[in-house]
């Protein structure tokens, strides 16, 4: 026997790709994560590019580097607390005569507690390369883990969505005079994504020709078979290492102006791993013909590229203010593409068609004295995904950032720094979607994040 065609066409890594990782955004922009400074994060990220004494600039702004004069060694850990639950149904087997409403509860929590680490050294050169600095820093740019219960009423398109990437950031300025500097990175990057759904075998089962008297038998209603009748599950997980680049620049005018701008590449990601099907014993025969069954698979994944746009001026010797606009290039992401090794399997393709986005930020530090300074900033956080891409693993929307942070100078070479943010969504974020099983969902996202971070800073 052979089951429909479109039963299931893996959306799991199709979705779940772009789209788990795209979960994160409710704390940046797209599956972009910023938090790689807690100075910047108690500013909205504001002067992350431009303003000194902040370690990340590897990362964010490599020119940067060159305004220190001391080996900077720093870490940060910020917490998350992602919080995004949904209300709404559904229907199982939309569109056909044995559509029914969609079973299960909204999922619970699908946010919950993530960390963030992130560490960087800095390191100027002396003698004959004094002009020269070196910096190393590693970092998370994007992922997220979120989780749904497994008998959600979206458990056809979503269950769990655990990303990491991970980035080690080589670079190196150069003062080409006493006021301007350039920097240059080299990125290795590690991606690791698991992602699982439901499927709902029995409404492929009704649709096809072949197998559909099984849920006639003796009726719909009663019948052994039918829509959510036979769920099985589909688990995907898939690994790369793959290289990018970021390039940086400094200007400072004055002694009180400092403008930065970076260019982060586009990364290519051929991600190769291995889908796991569970099929459930009554509907084992749907294997027959070689489909749904383990096998490897794997997606081309591009991370967008990111143009940072950056100052900060010095007001007097207590206050100093910044702003900032990142660009992130979305618009690379058109489509996921699954192929699976198993010949039987089609691939599965989803139109994602993204569009570039902006992230703006403005902030202020007050030094309260030698030993504490204060510091706080907004940002408004804009999405690439529009209505007709937002599924229940990317409830995307606008955001804002109110952030608040405080720097204690424990001594003159070390320091420690805390920062708070609440990230609020700027409106309801709706979802109206069918998925590959034959389900459709529709309904509205209720959530937000706090972040806490706290990091050190050592010099030497």
């Amino acid at each position: 026997m052979q089951t429909h065609p479109r039963l299931i066409q893996i959306t799991a890594l199709a979705l779940g790709i772009a789209g788990a990782m795209a979960f994160s955004q409710a704390h940046a922009a797209a599956f972009l994560l910023k938090e790689n400074s807690v100075k910047a994060q108690g500013r909205s990220m504001a002067g992350a590019a431009s303003a000194k004494g902040d370690a990340s600039v590897v990362a964010n702004n490599p020119a940067v580097m060159s305004t220190f004069d001391k080996n900077t060694f720093q870490a940060d850990v910020t917490a998350i607390d992602l919080s995004f639950k949904f209300q709404g149904g559904g229907s199982a087997a939309a569109g056909s005569p044995l559509a029914q409403p969609l079973t299960g509860g909204n999922g619970g929590d699908a946010g919950g507690l993530n960390v963030v680490p992130a560490m960087s050294f800095i390191k100027p050169l002396s003698g004959q390369f004094e002009y020269v600095t070196l910096g190393a820093m590693i970092s998370a740019p994007f992922g997220l883990k979120t989780e749904y219960d497994d008998d959600w009423v979206g458990r056809y398109h979503a269950i769990k969505s655990d990303v990491k990437i991970i980035d080690l950031t080589l670079a190196a300025s150069i003062d080409l005079s006493d006021r301007f500097s350039v920097g240059a990175g080299l990125i290795y990057e590690h991606s690791d994504v698991t992602l699982s759904n439901a499927i709902d075998f029995g409404t492929g089962i009704c649709a096809n020709p072949q197998t559909q008297p099984l849920c006639f038998m003796p009726n719909p209603v009663t019948g052994p078979y039918g829509p959510q009748k036979q769920d099985g599950k589909v688990s995907v997980n898939g690994t790369d290492n793959s290289f990018g680049w970021i390039l940086g620049m400094n200007w400072r005018p004055t002694d009180n102006l400092s403008f930065g701008y970076a260019h982060r590449s586009e990364i290519d990601h051929e991600v190769r791993g291995s889908a796991d099907f569970t099929v459930p014993g009554t509907a084992a025969f749907v294997t027959s013909t070689g489909a749904y069954v383990d096998t490897g698979a794997g997606a081309k994944l591009t991370l967008p590229s990111t143009d940072t746009f950056s100052a900060t001026w010095d007001v007097n010797d207590k206050l100093s203010l910044m702003a900032e606009a990142t660009l992130a290039g979305w618009d690379s992401l058109k489509e996921i593409r699954i192929e699976f090794d198993n010949p039987v399997q089609p691939d599965a393709v989803e139109d994602y068609s993204w569009k570039d986005s902006w992230f703006y930020s403005i902030g202020a530090e007050y030094r309260l004295n030698e030993r504490w300074t204060l510091r706080g900033g907004v940002a408004r956080d804009d999405s690439p995904v529009s209505l007709p891409h937002r599924t229940p693993r990317m409830p995307d929307q606008d955001r804002m950032w109110y952030s608040l942070g405080a720097t204690w100078a424990v001594s003159d070479s070390f320091d420690i720094t805390a920062s708070y943010s609440r990230i609020q969504l700027a409106d309801t974020p709706k979802v109206g979607i069918a998925s590959s099983s034959g389900s459709y969902i529709s309904g509205k996202y209720d959530g937000g994040a706090d972040n806490y971070g706290i990091s050190a800073q050592f010099r030497f």
